[in-house]
Order: C-alpha cells, then structure tokens, then sequence
C-alpha cells in the first residue's frame, strides 16, 4: 500500500513546526496497525512498518509458531515458520507479512488524523516550553478580545485569559492594545489557559525594574523585597554591590526618568524606593518612610514582632492612608509591626519593657539602642527602666537570702550537721565547706557537726 508524498509531508512539518519525522513515523505505524486490527476483527495481532522514502506500508500478522493450527490467524507451523525465519522454534513468534483487502481509504483519513493529532500535541508540548521558560518574567501581548472584565490576550503562539482579579484596579485596554504581562504559571493539562498571566502581581514590578535598570540586569544593584498594592501604591527595597554607586538614586534615574516609565506603565501607581540594610531595624525604619522614626524595638524574635515608635506628628504619615504604608512596610519585611506614638509609648512602655525582659539578647540589643541614642529621651527611659528593673532583682536576691538566714538564727544555739546548714542556705555541702575555709573556718568533713559558735560564724562571715 501506497500513501504519497509521505516523507515530503514529515519533512515539511519537521521544519515548519520542529516535530521531528521518525516521531510522526512511529505515531503512523501505531495508528494503522491498530486501525487495520479494527478492519479485520480476527483477533490477530498486527504490527506496520513504514517505508517514507517510497511511501509505502507493510502489515504482519504476530503469530506463534505450534505443532498443531487451532486459529490461522494466530497460529503457525514450525514448518512454514523456518521458510521465515530458519532460527524459528516451538513457541516463538514471528511476523507474517499479508496485505489487507479495503484498507486504502481507511489508510488515507488514518494518517490525516494522526498528522492533524500530533501536530496539536507537539504544538502544545513546544510552546509548554517555550513559557516554562519564561515564568516569573514580563512578555508583550495584543488585546484581541473583550470578554465581560477580562480580556483575552495573543501573546503571539498561545492566547491567555488576563482575569480581573489580575489587572491593576481602574485599568481599561482597547481591541489590538499591545500591553505587558507577567507570566506566573504554565501548566500543560490546563488547556483553556495554559499559561497564567497577571499585571497586579509584585513580580511584575520586580521584573520591571530589572528590564529598565541595566545595573540591576548586570547584578551590580539587587532588588531585595517588593511589596506592592496594585494601582495604589508600591515599595521596593534595593541594595547596591558597589560602594561607589547610590543604589536608590540609580533606579530613580536622572530627573526621575527611569522610575516614571515603570510608574506610568504600572497606570501611575506610586512607588517607594528604599535601601534595605541588613540590620533589621534600620530596614524597618527605611521601610516606613517618609515617616521619621524615632526607635524600633523588637519585641519577639520568634514571631517577629517590634514596636515602632515615631513621634506624634508622624504617627498617620507612618500608617498611611487607610493603613497602606504600614501595611506595604509588613509585606516589604515580613515582620509585624505596631506603630505607635511617643505619648503611647511612655503611657504603656511598661508592658513593652516586660516582653524584653524575657530575651536577654533583646535586653542587650535594647540597651545598645539606648547608647546609640544617648540624645533620644526614648532612649535613657528605656534603659533607666531595664537597669531599675535589675536593681529590683538584685534587692529581691537579698530580701530572700535574709529570710533564709533569719530561720537559721532559731537553731544557732544548737549543733546542726554541714548537709543541714547547707540546706537551709540552698548551697550545695561541698560550697558551702569551700566558701567557709575561705573564711577561714575549717570543717573537717561533709559529715561533720557544727558547733553553734561555727554556723553563727558561716552566717555572719560567709553569707551577709
């Protein structure tokens, strides 16, 4: 059987659509093997071989070679099987070429179908990896259609669905408006919108300052943290790898050039750019301009929580309208934050300075702050609080260690053993003997007895 131009076919679509022939050879061979099993309906099992450059096909029969033919068209003589194949024994399997009757036709729309089927498929799987590739960047699509509040985009071999819920809020676009999109997910088995797309996503932000910014591109400026509410405003935390160039001054450019193109693309959304420290409490500092902060003090490592303090002036510059620089600062850190005024501060400061207690690492950090801020009011009043509350724990140390001795003086006047004394003073024996020969009052052994004179001698030389 003849099917023409087949190997003209396969080169043609290898080169136009890149699916390699032996690919569509082997998917033909399947197909009209399995159409031809159909055809017969004998049960028997069929294989095909192509041959491209001539255009023409070969059916066999499967059949295992037996003494004795139950079914023709699965069965052989170990005669007739050796006139194929000389090596052929009981038991093996060898393939009997035959030609089937009305099958040409059937041949025809076969290998149409299969051509038409792994044209899709391969189309499918080629432009699954030409987005994998692009996931988390920014690609150009065309407005092609209107559909209720979304918009179906050409992004040129694919279309995609631009949601509502990922546009920038107020956004409006026109029939054949060239627009630009962030790719954040391909999947291959979802095939009404195989590639997802956004404009409301922190990433395209992200990907924005990285196309227009050449330093960011080159690594000589990285972005850090972006954190952005669509259409309303945005921040983006920078750091420079160089000493020698301003990273906030080079992504804002010159008379602001390079901010505004991704300002007006971004539908005039605000954005804040700051340099992120790695000292978190400077970060969170930058994070909250143009509010200025008068400390920042972590109040849980763990959950990472700190209190913000600003003066009064500042405190709804340091919120922000409807709580948005607050809350772009949380996103931009990741830690929670509860901004609050001097006032409020020195009203409530007890309770701030009790969770620090429970750190000392927050204690010493703390404290380091308040030297910092030897000119900051805030400052002293937080470590004249942590140095009174020490004071305070030492004085109870005492008031208890006196309590102590106050019920040794009752059995003074009589003898008491070491491990006895020990006890009462909530020393360990051996510390105890230490501590005394110090003094020098020598006892033998921790079995010994004290005499009343040696433990009014121990209370009075070696605890007070």
């Amino acid at each position: 059987m003849i099917i023409d131009n087949l190997d003209q076919v396969a080169n043609q679509i290898e080169n136009e659509r890149g699916i390699k022939k032996e690919f569509l050879y082997e998917a033909l061979e399947q197909a009209l093997a399995s159409a031809c099993r159909k055809h017969i309906g004998d049960g028997s099992q069929l294989e095909c071989a192509l041959n491209p450059s001539a255009g023409t096909m070969q059916f066999f029969r499967v059949k295992e070679v037996v003494e004795d033919i139950f079914s023709e068209s699965t069965e052989i003589l170990v005669e007739e099987a050796k006139k194929i194949d000389k090596k052929a024994e009981l038991g093996d399997e060898v393939s009997v070429e035959f030609i089937p009757t009305d099958f040409g036709r059937i041949a025809a729309q076969i290998a149409k179908q299969v051509i038409t089927q792994r044209l899709r498929e391969a189309e499918r799987d080629s432009v699954f990896e030409e987005f994998q590739l692009k996931i988390g960047k920014v690609v150009n699509g065309t407005v092609q259609q209107v559909e209720n509040r979304s918009y179906l985009i050409n992004l040129g071999r694919t279309e995609s669905i631009l949601n509502y819920y990922d546009q920038i809020p107020g956004e409006k676009f026109e029939l054949n408006e060239v627009i630009r999109v962030y790719v954040t997910n391909v999947d291959r088995n979802n095939r009404r919108n195989m590639v997802a797309i956004s404009r409301s996503h922190s990433g395209l932000l992200r990907a924005l300052f990285e196309s227009e910014i050449p330093e960011i591109n080159d690594g000589i400026i990285e972005v850090m943290s972006v954190a952005r509410e669509p259409g309303i405003r945005a921040k983006v935390a920078i750091k420079t790898n160089n000493p020698s160039i301003g990273a906030v001054g080079t992504c804002v450019g010159q008379m602001g050039g390079r901010i505004q193109t991704i300002i007006k693309e971004l539908g005039n959304e605000k954005i804040d750019v700051l340099e992120w420290n790695e000292d978190i409490k400077t970060f969170i500092a930058n994070s909250l301009k143009p509010a200025n902060i008068s400390n920042v003090l972590i109040t849980d490592i763990e959950e990472k929580q700190a209190t913000v303090v600003v003066e009064k002036d500042q405190l709804s510059l340091a919120i922000g309208k409807a709580g948005v620089n607050v809350r772009l600062s949380v996103n931009l850190t990741g830690w929670k934050l509860n901004v609050i005024s001097t006032e409020e501060f020195n009203e409530n400061h007890k309770s701030i300075i009790d969770k620090i207690q429970n750190n000392k690492d927050l204690i010493q950090d703390t404290q380091s702050d308040s030297n910092s801020l030897q000119n900051s009011q805030l400052g002293k009043a937080i470590a004249n609080d942590i140095n009174k509350e020490k004071e305070k724990q030492i004085e109870e140390t005492k008031e208890k260690l006196k309590e102590k001795l106050k019920s040794i003086q009752k059995q003074e006047e009589t003898e008491m053993k070491v491990s006895v004394l020990a006890k009462l003073l909530n020393v360990k024996t051996a510390e105890l003997m230490e501590k005394a020969k110090a003094k020098g009052i020598d006892i033998k052994s921790n079995r010994s007895t004290l005499t009343p004179d040696q433990v009014k001698n121990i209370k009075e030389k070696v605890f007070i």
